[in-house]
C-alpha cells in the first residue's frame, strides 16, 4: 500500500438535503443542544467537534453535486449518522426525553 502523506485526515462537513429547513434546523437545536454554527436562508450548519453538518434546502443541491441528482424523500433513507458514546443506553434514553424515536438499535460496538 502507498503512502500518500496529503490525503484527509477527517471529515470537515457532511452536507444533508432537506425539504423542510426550519423542521430540520428545530429538530438539531432540541436533539443536540448546539448552537447554530452558520445560517443562511437557504442552509443551517451545526458544530459536531471537527464536523460540520449542513442542513441545505434540497433544491439547492444540484449546484453542488450536478451531474449527480439529489434522491426525492420518498426514495428511502438518504443519510446514517453513527455517534460514538460512552454509555449508549443512557444516550438513548436522552435522546427518547428528546421526542426521537430510534429506527433500530441502539448497537454496542467496539
Amino acid at each position: 500500500m502507498s503512502e500518500w502523506s496529503s490525503a484527509p485526515k477527517h471529515i470537515g462537513a457532511i452536507t444533508l438535503f432537506v425539504d423542510d429547513l426550519a423542521a430540520a434546523k428545530e429538530f438539531y437545536l432540541k436533539v443536540f443542544d448546539l448552537p447554530i454554527y452558520y445560517e443562511d436562508p437557504n442552509s443551517a450548519v451545526f458544530q459536531f467537534g471537527d464536523t460540520l453538518i449542513n442542513l441545505l434546502v434540497a433544491s439547492e443541491g444540484p449546484e453542488l453535486i450536478a451531474p449527480g441528482e439529489v434522491a426525492s424523500q420518498d426514495s428511502g433513507s438518504r443519510f446514517q449518522f453513527t455517534l460514538g458514546v460512552e454509555n449508549v443506553d443512557r444516550v438513548c434514553e436522552e435522546l427518547a426525553r428528546r421526542g426521537v424515536t430510534l429506527l433500530n438499535g441502539p448497537v454496542d460496538r467496539p
